[in-house]
């Protein structure tokens, strides 16, 4: 198959997809789910030289997804194709297994994806998921929760809580979490600890992130875009930016995004400051144009963000961006 006949294919999965009523997020749905998943592996000892959120451009095709790697004992990376457009990029959850259920960290953006991934966290254990902590409320990490098992408890920020109430009314069968994490939470499964922050408003407003101490990893979903131009359609630009320098200081020595590739520790911690820097070029562009007393719609058209405008959707998502910033130096956020 060829990549324009994959990428018109998933553009067909994703207009059927929004038609049921799936929120977005970054972008759209994520694509309808093949009939064969793919056995769990370590991830590689090393990566591919290519810097980008582009499946193609890493020589991989529509069946190598969902992707599970293993990034300490019992700490998996879940990655799954999704389109906006005609582009592909993933959504990354995490899932842990422990002596006493599966902690699971964001879902995918709808329920056959969802159920899919809970299908492939049974290849690998018995352990029942106990545990769905979202971290982002997005549609493209939410919108499939159904799929999880009855009884399982879901963490949230009380703003992520807000938002969800509202996606019922398109998605009706959203279970609504009732534990709430406006600070900090540790948890314990299994003898393995858990800590779950809210380290500041970045990409929703209610970003919480999951830091396993022992284990050195640190599941930061949508603060860390990986490669993908900054998504603010909720964001606080500046907050984002401090919200993740925050983040660093917990020298987690495996950051994991939630959009992008899971690579090698050593190209997670790199591209993480990428991430960072990317967010500060486009406030800074967006300042610099607001600053000449251009409108929003002016500075869309005259904006430079420089090597950002090859990451992926920088079509969709770099006028969004901009007009974010100006709501900010504004004080039109709330």
């Amino acid at each position: 198959m060829s990549k324009g006949t994959m990428r018109r294919r998933l553009a067909r999965v994703l207009l059927a997809a929004g038609a049921l009523g799936y929120g977005g997020g970054c972008g759209a749905p994520a694509p309808e789910p093949e009939p064969e998943g793919q056995a769990a592996s370590p991830a590689p000892a090393t990566d591919s030289p290519v810097r980008t959120a582009d499946p193609f451009a890493r020589g991989l095709s529509e069946a190598d997804f969902p992707r599970v790697k293993e990034l300490a004992s019992g700490v998996y990376s879940y990655e799954q194709l999704r389109a906006a457009g005609e582009e592909l990029f993933t959504t990354v959850s995490l899932f842990v297994v422990t002596d006493e259920g599966v902690l699971v960290a964001d879902g995918q953006g709808n329920f056959e994806e969802t159920a899919r991934m809970v299908e492939e966290i049974g290849k690998i254990t018995d352990q029942p998921i106990t545990t769905v902590v979202v971290c982002s409320d997005h549609g493209d990490h939410t919108a499939g929760n159904a799929a999880f098992p009855d009884g399982v408890e879901y963490l949230v920020h009380p703003t992520s809580l807000a938002n969800m109430q509202r996606m019922t009314e398109r998605i009706p069968d959203l279970p609504i979490p009732e534990t709430l994490v406006e600070d900090r939470m540790e948890l314990s499964m299994g003898g393995r600890r858990f800590e779950v922050a809210f380290l500041g408003r970045a990409h929703t407003g209610g970003d919480l992130v999951v830091h396993l101490p022992d284990d050195d990893v640190l599941f930061l979903s949508e603060a860390y875009l990986h490669r993908v131009f900054p998504a603010m359609r909720s964001a606080y630009p500046t907050e984002w930016v401090a919200m993740l320098r925050r983040a660093k200081e917990l020298d987690a020595a495996i950051p994991i995004p939630g959009h992008g590739f899971v690579d090698s520790p050593e190209r997670l911690r790199e591209e993480l400051d990428e991430a960072i820097r990317a967010l500060e070029a486009v406030i800074a562009e967006a300042s610099r144009l607001h600053g000449m007393g251009l409108s929003a719609d002016e500075a869309v058209e005259q904006a430079d963000f420089g090597d950002l405008e090859t990451w992926s959707l920088r079509d969709s998502q770099r006028g969004m961006a901009l007009r974010r910033v100006y709501m900010e130096l504004d004080g039109e956020l709330p």
